[in-house]
């Protein structure tokens, strides 16, 4: 790819004035349709050193607001960053709908620099190839728009440039010792970008070569991409937009005939529904009395205290994810796995609907805040999950939105497991009638009727509907590396002992792994 670029390409300053005139009011016109269209925009600069990438960012955001763009300058990872997997300091960054995120390098340093000093391993490679393309497939998928951008010069300019920065006391720093290392080794650094573009560009996420060698010439290259590429997003979120509004006028006319079918159709559904059901297949009849329940608490308890200290020093992170009907005892199962653990080592995350900024971000984006770091503990009372069974029951995104966040979850669940996170998620199962006892129960007692809402009335009401869409969940989204396990808990006893026990058997599955290779 970049062996057949014609680096000689040229334009005159008065031509690139010229060009700019035209270019300059269009992208800040752009950039305020963007923010009416609540199109979130990604920016990537790639490329050799001292090829002008500070440069062609200058000149991308000279005719911008400054209030709807931020300008990122990756540099090494911090300690903070190292102690989780490396796309998460990136979904921090990711821009809120409307505004402008542009990298001065990015997550490719993985490939890259990386790779070039030996900090990415060879055996590394697929995996973290796989974790890009996945990051990037997320993100468009949601409405992202991702221009990349790699600046490219030959190695004989590298050095020119080099040598005239180094000749300066003011600009000498900009100039390390690995940057006139890879120059020296110019043809084998050029290989590994060779690599990377050749295998992440992609239809959504595509390469665009800048040739450097006239720095106006690539900027007004660099421009003319960047309009054109806003321009064809906002023409097309328009026409969604308008098509929406034609479907949903025509859903309308049409549904008084659906539920008709749907009608007819119900009784044989719900028994075929159950047939295949995996909640229905699930034993709660299975109980234990409270003296055994204590002693296997105090053991379980003890054992997971032990291990907590373990998962520090060997830096293994651990994601709980708690799921189930409302009294499902979710709280209760928290509490007892809590309880063993240092309070400077876990923390508990309550999921409720999104905020209002958390709306203008992909809707993983609050969860990746918030996975712990290597260590640690990060335990969700509900979580992602949600996006397949409220929000897809509800109404609250569309239906193309929902199917596609089965994958989403898995590939994001995968890359946790990449980075060596301890991935479990819990459906916290009670029958029907053993929920209304629980809600009646609730209702009753002073100490707990703050638990009991109007909502979870109405969502017993939509019980079937919720079934179907825990069963498709669990089936879609259980894995090897994340699993989901069914927690029979309809006796609270029985349920709280399960998940201790699965937590610790885990983790001492993981530690021994972990001690075997070292």
């Amino acid at each position: 790819m970049l062996e057949k670029i014609d680096l000689s390409k040229t334009m005159d300053k008065k031509e690139y004035k010229k060009r700019m005139e035209v270019l300059g009011p269009k992208l800040a016109r752009l950039q305020r349709e963007l923010k009416s269209c609540n199109i979130p925009v990604m920016i990537v600069f790639e490329g050799f050193g001292g090829a002008g990438k500070g440069t062609q960012i200058n000149h991308l955001i000279e005719p911008m607001d400054p209030r709807g763009f931020t300008v990122y300058s990756t540099q090494a990872e911090t300690q903070e960053e190292q102690y989780h997997p490396f796309l998460w300091r990136f979904w921090n960054k990711t821009p809120e709908k409307g505004r402008i995120a542009i990298f001065d390098r990015s997550w490719y340093g993985k490939l890259l620099v990386e790779r070039y000093e030996k900090k990415t391993h060879k055996k590394d490679i697929p995996g973290v190839l796989e974790d890009i393309e996945n990051f990037e497939k997320q993100l468009t998928d949601d409405g992202t728009l991702l221009i990349k951008f790699f600046l490219t010069i030959s190695e004989k300019e590298q050095e020119k440039r080099f040598d005239k920065l180094l000749s300066k006391e003011e600009t000498s720093w900009r100039v390390s010792k690995a940057d006139k290392d890879r120059n020296k080794h110019y043809e084998e650094y050029l290989a590994m970008n060779e690599e990377m573009l050749e295998k992440t560009d992609s239809e959504y996420a595509p390469w665009h070569i800048l040739e450097c060698t006239d720095r106006e010439y690539a900027a007004a290259k660099m421009t003319e991409i960047v309009v054109s590429v806003l321009e064809q997003a906002i023409a097309d979120k328009k026409a969604e937009q308008e098509k929406r509004e034609q479907e949903k006028t025509k859903a309308q006319e049409i549904k008084q005939e659906k539920d008709t079918l749907q009608e007819a159709g119900a009784a044989s559904q719900k028994e075929q529904v159950l047939k295949s059901s995996v909640l229905a297949g699930v034993d709660l009849s299975k109980k234990m009395e409270k003296e055994e329940y204590k002693k296997e608490l105090a053991r379980l308890q003890a054992r997971l205290s032990e291990l907590h200290n373990e998962l520090y020093k060997y830096r293994i992170p651990v994601v709980l994810a708690f799921e189930g009907w409302d009294a499902g005892g979710k709280g209760g199962a928290i509490k007892r796995l809590t309880q063993a653990l240092d309070p400077r080592g876990y923390q508990v995350n309550p999921v409720a609907a999104p905020n209002d900024a958390e709306k203008t971000h992909h809707y993983l984006w609050r969860f990746w805040k918030q996975f712990p770091k290597d260590g640690h503990v990060a335990i969700f009372d509900r979580s992602w999950y949600g996006r397949v069974m409220v929000e897809r029951i509800e109404g609250f995104c569309q239906e193309e939105e929902w199917k596609r966040a089965y994958h989403e979850m898995n590939e994001m669940e995968e890359q946790l497991a990449h980075h060596g996170t301890i991935v479990l998620k819990f459906w916290m199962h009670i029958d029907k009638d053993e929920q209304e006892r629980r809600f009646k129960e609730r209702m009753e007692n002073p100490a707990k009727q703050w638990k009991i809402t109007d909502e979870d009335w109405r969502n017993r009401e939509k019980w079937d509907a919720y079934e179907k869409a825990v069963d498709e969940m669990l089936i879609r989204t259980s894995t090897t590396y994340a699993p989901w396990i069914l927690v029979e808990a309809d006796c609270k006893y029985y349920a709280r002992i399960k998940v201790l026990r699965t937590v610790v058997e885990a983790i001492e599955k993981r530690l021994k792994e972990e001690k075997e290779q070292k």
